[in-house]
């Protein structure tokens, strides 16, 4: 059996893992969804968050829960703070999981990634220090599939979102490479796994090694949210992934 922690991505909180969470505990494995600091019910704890405090609170999840052997999933935006915490305490980890999403560089940020139209969108909507859920058809334009979602499932998302802290996504991560040797995976959703082999190829500053010996690629076609519109198959490809 294994120990999971679920890490979501921008606007979200432990919640979008329930239906992931429950065939996982099913079988045996210990789940730990996340909700980060200043998202979902954490949403009016004090102060500025960004990606240093979204990294220390991973950590102390660990030590507090005392985990060890870990499987950790970064959905979407979750990638920054969880390549940190792999660099921080690889000791801990037996793999990362990026689920729709890939490792950021060091000295880079998620707000590089974003196309210069979406930044500056982002950039405006920005209250008091937080980025609201934009508008769907704005996010799919970014390359977040909608696939899989019905209307319903939509509005229950935007109903439970909260405001992302600016500085979770702005901020830059600072890795020393303690935590590029672990065994690392990522499930591609939104885009074919065929388009990530090109990237890497063609050496994609952000792809480069992802064909090393310590990498598994998976597909999963659906939207950017598999936890919604597959989630009993996302519980799946996480199970054979940490059985690796």
């Amino acid at each position: 059996m294994s120990t999971f922690v679920l890490v979501p991505g921008f606007w979200l909180g432990a919640w979008a893992w329930d239906e992931v969470a429950a065939p996982l505990r099913a079988a045996g494995h210990g789940v730990h969804p996340v909700s980060l600091p200043g998202l979902a019910e954490r949403a009016g704890e004090a102060g500025e968050f960004g990606l240093e405090e979204h990294i220390a609170d991973l950590a102390e999840l660990l030590v507090r829960e005392d985990l060890w052997d870990v499987v950790v999933v970064a959905h979407s935006g979750a990638s920054a703070p969880v390549g940190g915490l792999a660099d921080r305490m690889p000791e801990r980890i037996r793999r990362v999981v990026y689920l729709d999403s890939g490792p950021v560089v060091d000295g880079g940020s998620l707000y590089d990634a974003w196309q210069p139209d979406y930044r500056e969108a982002a950039d405006a909507s920005v209250v008091d220090g937080r980025l609201p859920l934009p508008p769907w058809d704005v996010i799919a334009a970014q390359g977040a599939s909608v696939e899989g979602l019905d209307e319903d499932t939509l509005a229950r998302i935007r109903a439970r979102a909260t405001p992302h802290p600016a500085g979770a996504y702005r901020d830059r991560l600072r890795l020393t490479g303690a935590g590029a040797a672990l065994p690392q995976a990522l499930v591609s959703c939104s885009f074919p796994i065929a388009q990530v082999r090109e990237m890497i190829a063609a050496g994609h500053p952000w792809f480069v090694g992802l064909d090393g010996p310590n990498w598994e690629l998976r597909e999963l076609p659906t939207g950017h949210w598999p936890m919604f519109s597959r989630p009993a198959d996302t519980a799946a490809v996480l199970a054979e992934l940490a059985a690796l």
